[in-house]
Parts: structure tokens; C-alpha cells; sequence
């Protein structure tokens, strides 16, 4: 199946002029929402050029609202499926439609639709033996390539652009006002009251995760502000979203804090997220999403490292404690402890609610 394939490790060239590219999209929310950066950079480099981006079903509301990107193509496979066939058949329909294609997952099976779709140029990272399926191979420097947006962008430089200091394009996603006062209505929102986003939900897991009574009591405070609190988050996050509405000893308290989680689509999120004054997120990745709608935010920090996956917004404001057992990048904490994000109180994250507020 290789020998009609180009097979080299050497960079080919990049096509001039006007090209059509297939981007293979990540798996995951806040990164691709930070691959718009990538599409941001192609277009920069030939405006007249279209993107088509291979994704999951989930986040085809998500690329709809990047100007960059022509199309999103849902592949239908589970999340962690193999599923060949299903790549195979999705690869030959799209033969001879592209110039090239960049990859951003570092896995094979990712390599697979723009090989079946015979594109001549194939850009990735070396990773998981994939020689000939990528025959532009690029090599995975961790140190200069130390945020997960730059190993995005970088795919869509030359190779030795992509070597030096180059500049990141933040994402920007497009907001749907008509369809953000529609939401306003169907969940019948006070207008009167500023909102605040809570996302409490990290994909990753729990030592990610902020404690939701800490959640709830900044909720409380909010309100006692004069603000009202949006819970956001998927279905998965519905439990958390009823913990920190709770059940408070002032009716007035209770009714301003709204949770959302599960009842609103990806794209109603969006819109949402950028009608509110702020948001306060863990490491999530609503997080990216709060940053690409222009919501200022408080990125929380507990496993994970703020020097890896920042939120990409001259208005966000991060919170890490940065110690000795920091960044772990464990899903639970290996010492039992979570000191990293306890030791982070409600009082912290208002402070920086306000200081963010107050440049506004």
C-alpha cells in the first residue's frame, strides 16, 4: 500500500498560490480551539486558500464559528475507535481535492484519512512509526515547542520557521448575537444582573478540578455582589453544577444561581460564555473557549501547567501555586492531598475576579 506514496523524512515542499488543506483536528475542546491559531497562520500566509478540518462530530460547532475554516469534516469514530474501514472510505472520497495536509495528533491512526486520500504532501510530527503515511516529518522538539498552541502553529511554518521565535495568533471565535438573545430568553436570564460563568468540569480529571464547595462559595459571594452565576459545563458536569447551586438559606441567593450544564449546545455555550462579564474555569476546556469569546477569565491551575496550555487572552488571569509537586499532569493526585488547588480559597479567585473587573 506504500510504494505509490512519496516516503521521505525530509521536508517537501510547501505549495504556493492558492491550496486547499486538510488539517486532521485534535480530540479535544480547548485544543481545538487552540488550533485556530494554526488556521489563522495558513491564512495569513495565502488568504485565498481553503482549510477543511477532519474532527470530531462534537466540534463541528466549534470550527463553524472560525472564519479561517471552509469546512468541518465529522469522521464517525469513537473516541479511541481504530476504525479503518470508516477512515479508508472517508480518505478515498476526498482524493484528489487537497495539496496538502497537516496533522496535529501525534498518534497513527490520525496519519490515515490523508494517506487513503493519496495527499502529496502530509505534515506531522515523528511519533508512533508513521513513516510513509507522513512524508513531511517534522521533529518534535518539547523544549522550543513547549505550548501545545505553538506545536499547532508550528505544522504550518517552514521548517526552519518553525525553528525560531515565531508569533501566535489568538483564537477568535465568531459570536451568533441573534442566537445569544435567543438563549437570554429561553432560559430566562435576568437582565438586570451582570453574569458570571462557573465552569467546574475538567475532562482530565478530578486533580484538575477546583473543590466545589469552594465553587459554591464563590457562587454566593457573586451574588451577594449583585452579580447572577452561570454553571456551565456538559451533561457529565450536571452533579457538579447542582452542588454548588446547593441549597442556600436566602431565596434571593438561590435563583441567581443558574445551572446550565447539559441543558445548552456547544454553539449556545459560546454565545453565552461571550455575553458574561467573566468566567472562572479550571484548566478545561471552556477555559480556551471563554478566551476565544473575548470573556475575560481566571484560569485555575492545579495539576496541570499554566506555561503549557495558557489561556490565549490579554484578559485572563492565572492562578497556579506552582509547588514543589507541581505541574504532576496526574489525573488524581499521587500524594492524596490536592494541596495545589485547595490552598487556592474562594477569597483568591474574587480577588482576581475584581482586579480583572476593574481593567475592564
Amino acid at each position: 500500500m506504500l510504494d505509490n506514496q512519496p516516503n521521505t523524512s525530509q521536508p517537501l515542499d510547501t505549495p504556493t498560490g492558492q491550496t486547499n488543506t486538510l488539517v486532521v483536528g485534535p480530540s479535544w475542546v480547548g485544543d481545538m480551539v487552540m488550533a485556530q491559531s494554526l488556521f489563522k497562520t495558513l491564512k495569513e500566509q495565502s488568504s485565498a486558500s481553503n482549510i477543511d478540518v477532519i474532527a470530531p462530530a462534537w466540534s463541528v460547532p466549534v470550527l463553524q464559528r472560525m472564519p479561517e475554516v471552509r469546512q468541518a469534516i465529522a469522521l464517525d469514530t469513537a473516541h479511541g475507535e481504530l476504525g479503518i474501514k470508516k477512515r479508508y472510505r472517508l480518505g478515498k472520497s476526498l482524493r484528489g481535492e487537497y495539496q496538502r495536509a497537516i496533522i496535529l495528533p501525534r498518534s497513527l491512526k490520525s496519519a490515515l484519512v490523508p494517506f487513503f486520500a493519496q495527499v502529496p504532501i502530509r505534515t506531522g510530527f515523528k511519533g508512533e512509526a508513521r513513516f510513509g503515511l507522513i512524508n513531511d516529518i517534522r521533529e518534535f522538539d518539547k523544549a522550543h515547542l513547549n505550548q501545545t498552541v505553538k506545536r499547532f502553529t508550528a505544522l504550518g511554518l517552514s521548517p526552519s520557521a518553525a525553528k525560531s521565535t515565531f508569533a501566535i495568533d489568538n483564537p477568535k471565535l465568531w459570536i451568533d448575537t441573534d442566537s445569544q438573545q435567543e438563549c437570554l430568553k429561553k432560559f430566562e436570564f435576568d437582565p438586570g444582573r451582570s453574569a458570571i460563568a462557573l465552569f467546574p468540569g475538567a475532562e482530565y480529571g478530578p486533580a484538575k478540578q477546583w473543590p466545589l464547595a469552594y465553587f459554591k462559595e464563590l457562587a454566593q459571594k457573586l451574588v451577594q455582589e449583585g452579580f447572577q452565576v452561570w454553571v456551565m459545563g456538559s451533561q457529565k458536569d450536571h452533579a457538579a453544577g447542582e452542588a454548588i447551586v446547593g441549597k442556600t438559606t436566602a431565596i434571593e441567593q438561590s435563583r441567581y444561581i443558574i445551572n446550565c450544564c447539559g441543558k445548552t449546545s456547544i454553539a449556545e455555550v459560546i454565545d453565552l460564555i461571550a455575553y458574561c462579564k467573566a468566567a472562572v474555569s479550571n484548566d478545561s476546556g471552556l477555559m480556551h473557549v471563554a478566551a476565544a469569546a473575548s470573556c475575560p477569565v481566571v484560569g485555575i491551575y492545579g495539576s496541570s501547567s499554566p506555561e503549557f496550555t495558557p489561556p490565549l487572552s490579554a484578559r485572563a488571569k492565572i492562578l497556579y501555586l506552582n509547588l514543589d509537586c507541581s505541574p504532576c499532569f496526574q489525573r488524581e493526585c499521587p500524594l492524596l492531598h490536592l494541596n495545589c488547588l485547595y490552598k487556592i480559597s474562594p477569597q483568591n479567585v474574587f480577588n482576581s475576579l475584581k482586579e480583572l473587573l476593574s481593567a475592564q
